[in-house]
């Protein structure tokens, strides 16, 4: 499957995301269609992308060897249930819906190859982090077509079990809101101490994009280079110890603990 032909269903910021990507590695227009109900989205991404969209799913799928859910949770099954007179044997099936399971998708469409994937939202500038499951029905090809559709528009790393997708979530899923906030109460620290809030601002925000950039650059792992940073007695180490001191690490664990299980609670309601 050297150039599949792949179909979105549903064009929000996601499925445009991928679509972007994919453009960008250089696959046809020619190969990619979309959905979309509404006919401005479908008007937009058809004009940026140079791809056929379409109002009816059943048309998007015609010839599809890719279908790509890009809807909401709670409108799946509905979705699903649809287009599964309009399937033809082989197609896989790509998931970007956070907590419907394979199995829920299988019960919904048939027993088609799935790949759930959890990306997050640093996709959009084709820097974002995805974990993803296959059934046992993906082949080997198809793997590797998922790992580009997901690998153009960030790091895509495959998981042994499905229930894995839960901490993927509580860790890269959820984990850009996490720097925000972090981002945030870091501006506002700074502009307590005096400086102005836009000088505060970007220094935060370049601070972590260049923090970033050394930890997925470098040999050493984060403990190492914080140590690297923290020169005993010094600045670096007195803001280390009162994080520290108050209990970082344990809330920071307790936080994507909450995550985690939220996540398995959503999936459990949406099952039902």
């Amino acid at each position: 499957m050297s150039t599949p032909r792949i179909a979105f269903i549903g064009a929000g910021n996601m499925a445009t995301s991928l679509i972007a990507g994919l453009r960008a590695e250089g696959i046809d227009s020619s190969h990619i269609t979309a959905s979309a109900r509404s006919e401005e989205t479908r008007a937009r991404i058809g004009s940026t992308y140079g791809i056929a969209t379409f109002a009816d799913n059943a048309e998007a799928v015609k010839g599809a060897d890719v279908i790509v859910l890009s809807v909401k949770p709670q409108v799946m099954k509905g979705v699903c249930e649809a287009l599964r007179p309009a399937l033809q044997p082989g197609q896989l099936i790509v998931s970007v819906a956070a907590g419907i399971t394979c199995a829920s998708l299988q019960a919904w469409l048939g027993e088609y190859p799935v790949v759930r994937c959890m990306p997050n939202t640093p996709s959009q500038l084709r820097q974002g982090a995805s974990g993803l499951y296959a059934t046992a029905q993906v082949t080997n090809d198809q793997k590797a077509v998922t790992e580009r559709l997901l690998g153009a528009v960030g790091l895509a790393l495959w998981l042994d079990t499905e229930a894995q997708l839960h901490a993927v979530t509580a860790v890269s899923g959820s984990g850009p809101a996490y720097f925000f906030l972090m981002i945030e109460a870091m501006t506002q620290a700074g502009v307590d101490l005096g400086l102005p809030r836009d000088t505060a601002e970007a220094l935060a925000e370049q601070t972590a994009l260049g923090a970033a950039q050394m930890a997925s650059t470098s040999d050493a792992d984060a403990a190492e280079l914080r140590r690297r940073v923290a020169s005993p007695g010094g600045t670096t180490e007195a803001a280390i110890k009162a994080f520290q001191a108050n209990g970082f690490e344990a809330l920071v664990a307790k936080a994507l603990s909450a995550a985690a299980h939220r996540s398995k609670e959503l999936a459990e309601q949406l099952a039902n």
